[in-house]
């Protein structure tokens, strides 16, 4: 399996402009924030104390949550691009069988994940500072890493739960094309979520990287928003929800209601994934005996 997964990181790498497809959605978000929308957003909000820096970390917020998205899935392609060449059927007589070489797609998406997040985040924050003096405490630092793990998870199961429904590589890159133009909407990079309408705010909430953005967002911007507003607690709660800080069902979630409710979604994700073919390798064990 560990051979499996090297293979995979390889092939993902080697492709160079594979890599730079893959961080298209979320480099277009960076971009068109310095180009379009920091401004704009800055004018909005010359009221709040260091809004320039609310702002870059809420970008950088969003945009690591693109990247998770986004380069999971292209990582996951070589899954399609395998099984379109009948390259995983000659993995899946190998020692490890098809339940491991599934499982070595997994791990290799995760692992992409992380490594591009960790990348972008520190083109992001290297550009920030120098521009913008952008620091972060320790503390954001780990949490921000450590959401970069769980990000990176998530996401993969997720693009996995549809990568099994694909079966050529049109549809492949049908799929990588639509996702990677609405991250930027659905995680609230390119609008503000609460300046989405009703429906479009309402569907936000079964998107799970709109919930890691709004983690990574909570951890950024978490001493600079409480700098910033005080002890103005009505004013800080609609700035987290017209910025998508903080997702609300009834009430603002907390970080450890939008943890649980992503552990749910990856459950959820897992079982999709993993259920049809751990179902096709029962049923290929019950013939055999059969026979």
């Amino acid at each position: 399996m560990i051979a499996m997964i090297k293979r995979n990181l390889l092939l993902y790498f080697r492709d160079r402009s594979g890599v730079f497809f893959s961080l298209l959605g979320a480099l277009i978000s960076f971009i068109l924030y310095l180009v379009f929308l920091k401004q704009n957003m800055l004018t909005s909000w010359h009221q709040v104390p260091n809004a320039r820096l609310l702002l870059d970390s809420w970008l950088i917020g969003g945009t690591l949550a693109i990247t998770g998205m986004t380069t999971t899935l292209t990582s996951l392609s070589l899954m399609v691009t395998d099984k379109v060449d009948h390259i995983a059927e000659d993995l899946g007589l190998t020692d490890a069988g098809p339940l491991r070489l599934f499982g070595s797609y997994l791990c290799s998406a995760a692992v992409i994940g992380f490594l591009m997040q960790l990348a972008m985040f520190g083109i992001m924050w290297g550009g920030f500072y120098v521009t913008d003096g952008l620091t972060l405490s320790l503390t954001e630092i780990r949490n921000t890493l450590g959401l970069m793990v769980v990000s990176s998870i998530l996401a993969t199961a997720v693009n996995a739960s549809f990568i099994r429904a694909i079966h050529s590589v049109n549809s492949l890159n049908k799929l990588e094309t639509i996702i990677g133009t609405a991250a930027g909407f659905l995680v609230g990079t390119y609008i503000p979520i609460g300046l989405l309408p009703g429906f479009a705010q309402n569907l936000v909430k079964f998107i799970p990287g709109s919930y890691v953005a709004a983690l990574y967002r909570e951890f950024l911007m978490g001493s600079k928003l409480t700098a910033a507003f005080g002890g103005d607690s009505t004013a800080l709660a609609s700035f987290d929800q017209l910025m998508g800080i903080r997702l609300k069902w009834t009430n603002l979630l907390t970080p450890q209601a939008t943890y649980h409710i992503m552990g749910l979604m990856l459950i959820g994700a897992v079982i999709l994934a993993l259920g049809p073919e751990w179902i096709q390798i029962r049923h290929r064990r019950r013939v055999i005996r059969e026979r």
